[in-house]
């Protein structure tokens, strides 16, 4: 689902724009949320992820072509295991 809908005032957040991705997934009010993505994603239903921090390592370009926002996550798995994810929303350029 692309669009998360603000009950109150009938609008949507658009989570593939800058401001919508770091609204959701850039604050510690959307952590439970991420956690849930992130372990059905990973298939990590008998080591789910049970905590997570987060480092924004944001990089703010010249252009908006060039700007892109950076999410590492520490997370500690149910069973204490230690694991870093980079979350990235930007434009890539394919090479072949």
């Amino acid at each position: 689902m692309s669009n998360i809908q603000n009950e109150k005032s009938g609008k949507y957040l658009n989570v593939f724009t800058d401001f919508g991705f770091k609204k959701l997934f850039g604050q510690e009010a959307g952590k439970q949320c991420l956690m849930d993505f992130l372990n059905a994603v990973l298939h990590r239903d008998d080591d789910p992820i049970a905590d997570l921090s987060f480092r924004s390592t944001e990089h703010l370009g010249r252009s908006e072509l060039d700007r892109r926002a950076v999410f590492d996550l520490y997370c500690v798995t149910s069973k204490e295991e230690r694991i870093i994810i980079e979350l990235q929303k930007g434009k890539q350029r394919s090479v072949v």
